[in-house]
């Protein structure tokens, strides 16, 4: 009987060798239009990156035209890519991001609100204008394109319904673990990143009669120019203002030992979180915040 079960064993193993099957994509977004802003560089040009690759239309949003041009140029099917340049702080420009992806590649399925900056100080120190910058481009930003986008998302969704479709739709906010468990000299980004947990899980509600999927994903300590060692020079743009931009590199190291993975993650790993909300592997996850930080929690 021994000697049976060996010869089964060895028949089974030389079957696989011979009919392995190679490992394919789950899934694929050809056909699918996503509209990413923050897209010029770092997770949000990483992301756009990724949705390419499966086969997605993108529309890149971002305030530096040079930086967008670049990334359009750097994914090998820049004819699935269009670009918007400008400032989502502008209550006018998020209709036009609207648009514009319409006017692309006359579908929206996928909006992944990534555009985003921080400006820094504690309490006793942040002005009004700092406050209110960190909710305009955290909260107010996502707010608006959503709100921009909704005729368009619930009449086409009320059309498949109607004739007995289900399409599933995308919504992917992105957080912070700043917004769930705050983080000192961040009151405006943490009030900001909490706010736009609210706002998920709102939507996520509203819009689940249209087939949306409406989900966040928190980032941990990501390696961009945000979050590089800190240089007195080291600045960025905003609406002429020169907002420092780095962390101290005693806190990069902190953080690094204190993340269960030892290291700070790439905009690719980054990424790949958020491919997940965008795909129909999450067509059954709505309301829901996925923490993508290493395990590192502040």
């Amino acid at each position: 009987m021994l000697s049976g079960q060996r010869a089964e064993l060895k028949s089974r193993h030389a079957m696989t060798e011979k009919d392995s099957v190679s490992i394919q994509s789950p899934f694929t977004l050809a056909g699918k239009t996503a509209i990413v802003t923050g897209a010029g560089r770092g997770i949000g040009g990483a992301i756009m990156q990724r949705l390419v690759v499966v086969g997605a239309n993108v529309l890149a949003c971002d305030l530096d035209r040079e930086a967008l041009s670049k990334m359009q140029a750097s994914v090998d099917a820049s004819d699935r890519v269009a670009i918007i340049h400008g400032d989502l702080m502008d209550p006018e420009f998020p209709p036009q991001v609207v648009n514009a992806a319409l006017e692309a590649f006359s579908s929206i399925d996928i909006i992944v609100n990534c555009a985003g900056f921080s400006w820094d100080g504690v309490i006793q120190k942040t002005t009004d204008e700092q406050f209110l910058a960190m909710l305009n481009i955290h909260i107010m930003a996502p707010f608006r394109l959503l709100r921009a986008a909704s005729n368009y998302l619930r009449e086409t969704a009320k059309r498949e319904i109607a004739n007995g479709q289900r399409v599933m739709r995308k919504v992917v906010n992105i957080t912070s673990i700043s917004g769930t468990g705050g983080n000192p000299g961040q009151a405006g980004y943490s009030a900001g990143k909490a706010g736009v947990i609210g706002l998920t899980k709102t939507l996520a509600k509203e819009w689940g009669r249209y087939n949306i999927n409406v989900n966040a994903v928190g980032f941990g300590l990501i390696q961009t120019r945000m979050t590089q060692p800190f240089k007195p020079e080291g600045t960025i743009n905003v609406r002429g203002k020169e907002i420092p931009i780095g962390v101290q590199p005693k806190m990069l190291d902190s953080i690094a030992t204190g993340c269960p993975l030892g290291r700070i993650g790439t905009p690719e790993e980054a990424s790949g979180a958020v491919l997940f909300f965008c795909s129909p592997l999450s067509d059954y996850v709505t309301g829901e915040v996925l923490i993508c930080s290493g395990g590192f929690h502040f």
